[in-house]
C-alpha cells in the first residue's frame, strides 16, 4: 500500500513570511505550479489514486483539486476534513514573522513557532480571527481552538488517523493527503512513532509528494520524496532560510 503525503502548493502568506494557521489565503502562481509538479511526480511514479483526504482550508482544497484534475480523479470524491487543518497560530495569526521577532525576541517566537508542547498566545474570545466567527468552523465535533501547539494538533488528528489508517490499511491500495505542514508532520510523527524531539527537527516543503510503502504489517518498507535529490535539496534550503525569522 502507498501513502502519499502532501503539502499545498506555496499561499500568498507563505510568501509574505506570515503565519497562516486557519486564514483562508489562496495559492501563489508558484503554489499552482507547485501542486501541477505535484500531480507530474505521481503520474510519473505510475501510482493509481483511489482515495484523496484534504484539510476545509482553501490553499489545501485548491492544491487537492489541482491534483486531482491532472491525475484524473473524480473532484466530487475528494473527502474534506477539518482535523487536517493546519496549526491555529492564534494571536500570531497574520502577523509578520521577522516583525514579530522584532517585538516579541527570536528566542521568544521560536519557542511559539518550533517547541512541541507550547502554543503561541491565544485569541480573545471577541477576536474576528476567532474561528467562532467562520461559518466554515461551526459545526465542529470540539470547541474551535484559539491558539494550538503541535501537541494539540497531534490530539486532534488521532480520531482522524486512527479511523482513516483503518480504512486504508485493508486494501492493497494507493492514498493521498493534501494537508499542510504541522498537520502532515502530525501525521509523520504518529506513522513513524518518532519522539516529541525528533518530530522538532522535520520540514515538509510544499508542493512536493512523500511517498511512503507500506506492508501488511504495518510496517514502513520504503519512504521517499517525488522530486530529484538536488532539488529537494534547494527547497530545505529554503525552509532553513524562512526560519531565520530575523532576515
Amino acid at each position: 500500500m502507498k501513502l502519499i503525503l502532501l503539502r499545498h502548493g506555496e499561499s500568498q502568506w507563505n510568501l509574505e513570511n506570515r503565519f497562516t494557521g486557519w486564514t483562508d489565503v489562496p495559492l501563489t502562481k508558484n503554489g499552482i505550479k507547485e501542486a501541477e509538479f505535484a500531480a507530474s511526480a505521481i503520474i510519473k511514479e505510475q501510482i493509481k489514486i483511489v482515495s484523496l483526504y484534504t484539510s476545509v482550508l482553501k490553499r489545501a482544497t485548491d492544491t487537492a483539486k489541482i491534483v486531482a484534475n491532472k491525475i484524473g480523479f473524480e473532484l466530487e470524491k475528494i473527502n474534506y476534513d477539518w482535523r487536517l487543518n493546519e496549526r491555529h497560530y492564534g494571536a500570531l495569526q497574520g502577523l509578520n514573522k521577522s516583525e514579530t521577532a522584532l517585538k516579541h525576541g527570536e528566542n521568544q517566537v521560536l519557542i511559539w513557532r518550533r517547541s512541541y508542547d507550547i502554543s503561541p498566545p491565544k485569541l480573545d474570545i471577541d477576536d474576528k480571527r476567532h474561528p467562532m466567527f467562520n461559518n466554515s468552523f461551526q459545526n465542529l465535533e470540539e470547541d474551535q481552538p484559539n491558539g494550538e501547539s503541535l501537541k494539540n494538533v497531534v490530539q486532534r488528528l488521532k480520531p482522524f488517523w486512527d479511523k482513516y489508517s483503518r480504512y486504508i490499511l485493508k486494501q492493497n491500495e494507493n492514498h493521498l493527503i493534501v494537508a499542510h505542514s504541522n498537520s502532515l508532520r502530525a501525521i509523520v510523527k504518529i506513522l513513524e512513532e518518532l519522539s516529541d524531539q525528533e518530530i522538532l527537527f522535520l520540514n515538509i516543503p510544499t508542493g512536493v509528494p512523500l511517498l511512503y510503502e507500506i506492508d501488511e504489517n504495518k510496517k514502513i518498507v520504503n519512504k521517499k520524496y517525488l522530486i530529484e535529490e538536488s532539488l529537494l535539496k534547494k527547497k530545505e534550503r529554503n525552509i532553513i532560510d524562512q526560519g531565520k525569522i530575523s532576515t
